[in-house]
């Protein structure tokens, strides 16, 4: 299904490279609450720039000749604290990801309220994707391990009319210790996965990536990139009016 999505995908792009056009604005938002300390702190930065090299999403991301997918990176916590970490910019090349991919790791860490507030960081990603409005895909990408507890509730945000043609997916990371049993950490993730499904996906296809820890993040990371840069398929564009822009 994956290989057959980019075969259509590339046959698409053979036509429409003398036209550029937006095929996804991907934005990312990275949870920096309370409870990532600095090692976990860069063990998701990190994470996110050595899954953009994989070779699997690079290959995902450049399968379409003349239609880049734009990709933002921001981090959030409280609710006034959304930083923005890589500006919007289109990927052409391997050379453009190596570039977001510098950036990620020359940045460095800066304090932030103690909060989750994950509806001001659906509210932030909604600010960045409407500056993308002429995209075929909307896509806005969370990373958090707890449950919101600050600022707008997200199950009402998410329905703002901000967001209104906005795919949320979520990647949720365990917090339990080394030491924590396998049953432990799967019943975290249970419970959190539940309370993202019904919170805070919304869209076609939406859907939820698990990351074990922070050490993990990179695969998860990895798994839900070719997810989501996989799934724009020549039906999906024919059912949405995407072929005729």
């Amino acid at each position: 299904m994956v290989k057959s999505s980019l075969i259509a995908l590339a046959l698409l792009g053979a036509g429409t490279a003398e036209a550029e056009t937006c095929r996804q604005a991907l934005a990312l938002g990275l949870d920096v609450s309370g409870s990532v300390d600095t090692v976990e702190w860069h063990l998701q930065i990190e994470g996110l720039a050595s899954a953009l090299a994989a070779p699997e999403v690079q290959r995902a991301f450049l399968a379409m000749e003349g239609a880049p997918v734009w990709i933002a990176v921001y981090e959030w916590a409280a609710d006034d604290a959304p930083r923005d970490l890589v500006a919007w910019r289109p990927i052409r090349s391997t050379e453009d990801l190596a570039e977001v991919q510098a950036t990620l790791r020359a940045t460095e860490r800066v304090p932030h309220g103690i909060g989750t507030a994950l509806g001001e960081a659906m509210r932030h990603g909604g600010v960045l994707l409407r500056e993308r409005q002429d995209c075929w895909r909307l896509t806005l990408d969370l990373s958090a391990d707890g449950r919101s507890n600050a600022g707008n509730k997200p199950e009402r945000v998410r329905f703002e009319p901000e967001l209104a043609d906005v795919t949320i997916n979520g990647l949720i990371v365990s917090t339990g210790s080394d030491q924590a049993s396998a049953e432990a950490v799967e019943a975290e993730l249970n419970m959190l996965e539940s309370y993202f499904r019904g919170a805070v996906l919304k869209g076609h296809g939406a859907f939820v990536e698990r990351a074990r820890n922070y050490e993990d993040y990179e695969h998860a990371m990895t798994r839900k990139l070719l997810k989501e840069l996989q799934t724009v398929s020549v039906g999906w564009l024919e059912e949405t009016g995407a072929l005729a822009k």
